[in-house]
């Protein structure tokens, strides 16, 4: 039985992520000092309520008591991320127009080609022949000098020209929301520019303790690179290892992705456990007495949080760091320690620190991974009883990773949209040459015993080989599965009453889980009625490219200079066609001509269905166009060079849209033809996708 005094921080915990729920979706024009002095007026009425409770009887009002106690954490919640968004400042340099930024690089800088990117945590901006005080982050592309590029790292102190812009929205149906995901890291705004605009001060700023930990990390990446002959080899040792995100091939890291063990790559929970388990182990000569039990005790929780800022102090090694750290001060103490309480705690106390981690997805899915741990992987394990001690080993293993996987497969299926069949394979199969490698790796380092090096290699390019054998097998996994909000509010009720059920023996739950299965697969259903019936046409924003997809039911033409293997095409076009459940689609440029059942190109004339669109270039621009047939849509693309009134005058069109492969001056001139002469116009860049739903 657990008592209310054990979880705590989970009573605490719900309210609390409410309160961060609601200060996330307040409007903008809403008043935060109203929440602040809301939550300050809850706390001193508490603190009132604790020092007369016996005089004011206050006994006799504990649901009352209890229910503003609830209203606090919300409150707190909405105050604490209010507070920490910077874009609500005063001070934030987004609100003004400064000639030039000061502040410090806040994050490692990657670099990219000629194209190094970092985090610079504003500090003054110059304004009107004066520094003014500003706050708030800035993401800066610089693109370096080819003669001799800069070096940058974080703490530099550096001047830049301020020509930041907001960040861009998604354009196109299902893209990644880049926006959002910047924003819940507390970055609105970026800049481009040349290495020339920037200016590296000598001084130093931001945290020593992080600019340490990157130091020391770069210096062990280094050993790595000497050590590690083989590019992706050296690139997974950094990256399981130290947390150094090195570039890895598309290969290794679709192996991983489609396999279920792309946690394997990312440094988290089961790593640090790794690390925990053998500093229990090479120090159990400690447990003789208790002053040496204090002794390993501090031993271990400082290497434990030495191995977390040498990783950079990512949100999943640090609820990792909280956890065991919690867990063996209490163990070593003798009080009793209740797993779902040391876990609200830890969630508790990293989104007190930075509210936005609530919308991290790797924070999400760790969280979740260790409550499966905790809560199913006992009870999975009870399903059957073996007997023989390795089988038995094995078993429990299989139980780790089904109670994990059970646990985030409906996040893991909304943000990632595949999920792998052979999971339990692939996880048994990394299991030993994962923790192997973390303590060879870290031995090498450690201990200088650099002759381990070729079997450290060895076997990083021997689980590598292995998980992409796996990937390759037939139905290795489903891909392409996209669900909406509420649907994935649905999945998590059903298969949360299921768990229940099953684990309790409860009927009700049961039937209540089979019937939101029935409500989630009717929707499912539904979507696919739809999908087989579709006809809608995309016109794709692009940067510098064209793409438009003519789809019907589950087939599409795309009219388009991009290839499959583009990552234009990887990031703009194919989200939107695997959001429509499309199978099969085939691909034109803008000359080729085609014939099918639902579509028809030829001399630069479309028909799709009842839809007539003429696409232009400069073959139309010596020749006039004649008397043809009035068009729903004129596509106007590279080459072409005549005025929209002569054009006017040779044809009927109602709509006209301009494709990213023209000049900006070149598209800023026909947008001024097009108003002149009262044609509607849609620019298919930095604009939102062209849709027509028939």
């Amino acid at each position: 039985m657990t008592f209310k005094g054990e979880i705590v921080f989970v009573r605490v915990l719900f309210p609390f992520l409410a309160g961060l729920v609601l200060g996330y979706h307040l409007p903008d024009w809403f008043p935060s000092y109203l929440i602040v002095a809301s939550t300050i007026g809850l706390l001193i009425a508490l603190w009132l309520t604790n020092l007369f409770y016996k005089k004011w009887k206050i006994y006799h009002y504990k649901g009352i008591t209890g229910l503003l106690f609830y209203v606090f954490c919300c409150c707190f919640g909405t105050s604490a991320l209010l507070l920490n968004e910077q874009s609500l400042s005063r001070h934030y340099f987004g609100k003004y127009s400064a000639t030039y930024l000061k502040g410090y690089i806040s994050n490692e800088p990657q670099t990219n080609g000629l194209i190094m990117r970092f985090q610079v945590t504003v500090g003054q901006g110059y304004q009107q022949n004066s520094w003014q005080p500003r706050n708030g982050k800035l993401l800066v592309a610089l693109k370096l000098d080819k003669i001799k590029p800069i070096k940058l790292n974080y703490g530099d102190k550096v001047l830049l020209f301020s020509q930041h812009q907001e960040v861009e929205p998604p354009y196109n149906p299902a893209e990644f929301d880049f926006k959002a995901w910047l924003a819940h890291q507390n970055i609105y705004h970026q800049v481009f520019i040349n290495q020339n605009q920037l200016v590296q001060l000598r001084s130093q700023g931001g945290n020593p303790v992080l600019k340490y930990a990157i130091t020391l990390r770069q210096k062990q990446v280094a050993i790595y690179r000497k050590l590690i002959h083989n590019d992706e080899a050296f690139a997974v040792a950094s990256t399981l290892i130290l947390g150094y995100r090195a570039d890895l091939s598309p290969e290794t890291l679709d192996a991983y992705s489609k396999t279920g063990t792309i946690h394997a790559l990312s440094v988290s929970g089961m790593h640090v456990g790794i690390i925990y388990i053998f500093l229990n182990w090479v120090l159990f000569f400690l447990d003789r007495k208790p002053i040496l039990k204090i002794v390993k005790l501090l031993l271990i929780c400082t290497l434990i949080w030495y191995y977390a800022l040498l990783t950079g102090l990512s949100p999943s090694v640090l609820r990792s760091a909280v956890m065991l750290s919690v867990y063996i001060i209490a163990k070593s103490l003798n009080r009793s320690t209740n797993s779902y309480n040391i876990i609200a705690f830890t969630a508790f106390g990293l989104l007190v620190y930075d509210p936005l981690l609530l919308w991290d997805v790797g924070f999400e899915l760790s969280f979740l991974a260790v409550f499966g741990l905790i809560y199913l992987q006992p009870k999975i394990y009870k399903w059957f009883y073996v007997k023989n001690k390795w089988l038995d080993k094995l078993w429990s293993a299989t139980a780790i990773s089904l109670a994990a996987q059970l646990a985030t497969f409906p996040l893991s299926i909304y943000y990632f949209h595949q999920f792998p069949l052979y999971f339990i394979i692939s996880n048994l199969f990394i299991l030993l040459p994962i923790t192997v490698l973390m303590y060879l790796g870290i031995i090498i380092l450690i201990l200088r015993l650099y002759f381990l090096a070729p079997l450290f290699e060895w076997l990083i390019n021997f689980t590598n080989h292995g998980l992409q054998w796996i990937a390759r097998l037939p139905f290795a996994g489903i891909n392409g599965i996209w669900i909406d909000q509420w649907q994935l509010i649905l999945l998590s009720f059903a298969l949360g009453s299921l768990i229940i059920a099953l684990t309790r023996y409860q009927k009700q739950g049961l039937f209540a889980g089979l019937g939101l299965v029935i409500v989630l697969q009717s929707t499912l259903v539904y979507r696919y009625i739809q999908a087989s019936q579709q006809q809608k046409t995309i016109g794709f924003s692009l940067r510098k490219n064209y793409a438009m997809a003519f789809v019907k039911g589950k087939n599409a033409v795309v009219v388009s200079d991009l290839a499959t293997n583009d990552k234009a095409f990887k990031f703009y076009v194919r989200p939107a066609l695997e959001q429509l459940q499309i199978n099969r689609f085939t691909f034109l440029n803008f000359n080729q001509d085609t014939a099918t059942k639902y579509l028809a190109k030829k001399e630069h004339q479309l028909q799709f269905g009842h839809y007539k669109l003429l696409l232009l270039d400069s073959s139309l621009n010596s020749k006039k166009i004649g008397q043809l047939p009035k068009f729903d849509l004129v596509w106007i693309h590279r080459g072409f060079n005549r005025k929209l009134v002569e054009l006017r005058q040779e044809l009927v069109f109602s709509e006209l849209i301009i494709d990213a492969s023209l000049k900006d001056y070149q598209i800023r001139r026909y947008v001024a033809e097009a108003n002149k002469i009262g044609i509607s116009v849609h620019i298919l860049k930095k604009n939102n996708s062209y849709l027509i739903d028939f």
